[in-house]
């Protein structure tokens, strides 16, 4: 034992080779639109447009806001279609330059973009340095009214509360910086508020899909709840989406709404594997027969309390499961501490830690904290991409709490090394029980969302089937196919969660072609709906 070592396991996850090389962009109009004589926008007024939503409303793409990502927005692209047929201009807040990240008084409150570097995701700093975050909450604003309101974070009821762009509220969590740039004069104007202001003649609403992805990439910890299905208006999904259709309509305006996506499909998280520990790692592998040694112990002790199931060996010649703590499981924390103090050769094992015997009860306590609820992973649990870089690095957190209840430091350590001898924790995984949380969830959502839209006669894109065939083989849009592989797949940016420039034409595509249904338009029979070729798949890290 005292030859065990820190173990800092290098998960060889995202060894990806990048299917394009890093691309510039000149993103101008003009190359964006293909004129057709032939085509017409039916009965649709395009005339003044305005775009609600969330983060995938607003152009996030690589894990920040900038201003490629802005020009290649969603809306943006429908809004360069709409304008071949009578469209307005378009307004987006943009943000100052092409890092990306947000600050409040100087303050970086959100990080620059990610870039790829070469094994993975990095970010934009890895690469090029240390920058400045420019685009501030409190020294500089845009000037609106803007027609993209599509606000990063926004839940359903975000979009219907006042005060959620006042600066002033953002110190005590009510208040979304991304907003707070877009409220103006009238800080405490809801978001619903600035579009109806407007007077739109067509709306896009895609929203809902935070009400259930914050859950999700949170690892289902409750620390970012799922919001209730029922309730009243601003509070249950129902209310608050049956309140902003009711809203936007009530003028007479047209509009284009979709669903939410399965997000238990996106490469956030499918990516990192249950089984990313492979043993020829040098920093990992020489260290399975001493884990196993140490855990053989234990798993005595879970065979004799009748859960042999929640075994734990690592594979000298195989890739082995992380372990995880498991909060469905029964916690046998007294149970295990219990037995090892009754085992008669448990102060010797306690001994080759380079402890007294009488350290016993303090290291059998430990013990069964620890792993109470523990069981290596399975095929059915899902990881949050972020785990990736947590998974076999040394918590210091926990390292630092053992130092306070009497463990050596080097042991402290040895014994707070993460997904291996310290179980991952709730946030960095989504246990089957979790899943079937969100998947409940996402259903009812839908069903209110499908329901709302046909009873207002507005079209409807169902990007929840689209998703699934995204990551089900693909979709093929021209000479290119996409797919829900992080990187190589050309659909999903490098946050594993918002599309790429490609990405969001392709589903700008559907929007028109859902349009084309209900109002009469033909921007798919006349030809013009987005090459998906025409945009790119990721940007360069020069690009400033």
């Amino acid at each position: 034992m005292k030859k065990l070592k820190f173990i800092y396991i290098t998960v060889g996850i995202l060894a990806f080779t990048a299917c394009n090389d890093p691309e510039d962009v000149d993103i101008t109009p003009e190359d964006m639109v293909e004129v057709s004589a032939t085509l017409t926008a039916g009965s649709a007024d395009f005339s003044n447009y305005v775009a609600l939503g969330n983060s995938l409303t607003a152009g996030f793409t690589d894990g920040a806001l900038f201003q490629a990502s802005q020009t290649l927005s969603l809306p943006n692209l429908l809004s360069q279609k709409f304008s071949l047929v009578g469209g307005g201009s378009f307004v987006q807040p943009l943000t100052n330059d092409n890092l990306g990240g947000l600050a409040a008084g100087g303050a970086r409150i959100q990080n620059p973009r990610l870039v790829f570097g070469g094994a993975g995701p990095v970010g934009l700093e890895t690469l090029i340095g240390p920058v400045t975050v420019t685009t501030d909450v409190v020294l500089n604003t845009p000037t609106g009214p803007f027609n993209n309101l599509g606000v990063p974070g926004a839940k359903s009821f975000h979009l219907l509360a006042p005060g959620y762009g006042n600066l002033a509220n953002l110190e005590a969590g009510l208040a979304n910086p991304y907003f707070v740039r877009m409220t103006g004069a009238t800080p405490n104007a809801s978001v619903l508020e600035l579009a109806v202001a407007q007077s739109p003649s067509f709306f896009s609403l895609w929203g809902g899909e935070n009400d259930v992805l914050g859950y999700a990439t949170t690892g289902g910890d409750g620390s970012n709840p799922i919001t209730p299905v029922s309730g009243v208006p601003g509070v249950g999904f129902d209310g608050s989406y049956g309140a902003l259709i009711a809203t936007l309509t009530a003028g007479g305006a047209q509009g284009v709404v979709a669903n939410i996506p399965n997000v238990l499909n996106i490469p956030h998280f499918t990516t990192v594997p249950h089984n990313p520990l492979d043993p020829t790692n040098p920093d990992f592998g020489p260290q399975i027969p001493v884990l196993n040694g140490i855990f053989g112990q234990l798993n005595q002790v879970y065979a004799f309390l009748g859960v042999p199931e929640r075994s734990i060996v690592f594979s000298s010649t195989a890739a082995s499961e992380v372990v995880i703590r498991d909060e469905t499981l029964p916690d046998l924390s007294t149970q295990i501490a219990g037995v090892l103090l009754q085992s008669p050769t448990f102060p010797v094992f306690v001994e080759s830690f380079g402890l007294p015997a009488q350290a016993a009860p303090l290291v059998a306590g430990l013990l069964g904290s620890t792993y109470g609820q523990t069981r290596e992973a399975t095929a059915e649990d899902l990881f949050v991409l972020p785990s990736a870089s947590v998974i076999g690095t040394v918590n210091t957190e926990s390292a630092a709490a053992l130092v306070l209840a009497g463990l050596p430091p080097a042991l402290a350590g040895q014994f707070s090394v993460e997904g291996i001898s310290l179980p991952l924790a709730d946030k960095w995984v989504l246990l089957p029980s979790e899943q079937e949380e969100i998947a409940v969830a996402t259903e009812a959502f839908n069903q209110i969302i499908a329901a709302t839209a046909s009873q207002a006669g507005l079209a409807f894109v169902d990007t929840y089937s689209l998703l699934n065939q995204l990551a089900n083989g693909g979709i093929t849009s021209g000479q290119f196919t996409l797919t829900s592989s992080l990187v190589t797949g050309s659909a999903f940016s490098l946050d594993g969660i918002h599309p790429t420039a490609r990405g969001y034409a392709l589903i700008a595509n559907e929007f028109m072609k859902a349009i084309d249904v209900t109002y009469g338009s033909n921007f798919e029979a006349s030809g013009n709906l987005l090459n998906v070729g025409d945009y790119p798949t990721n940007f360069s890290p020069m690009l400033q």
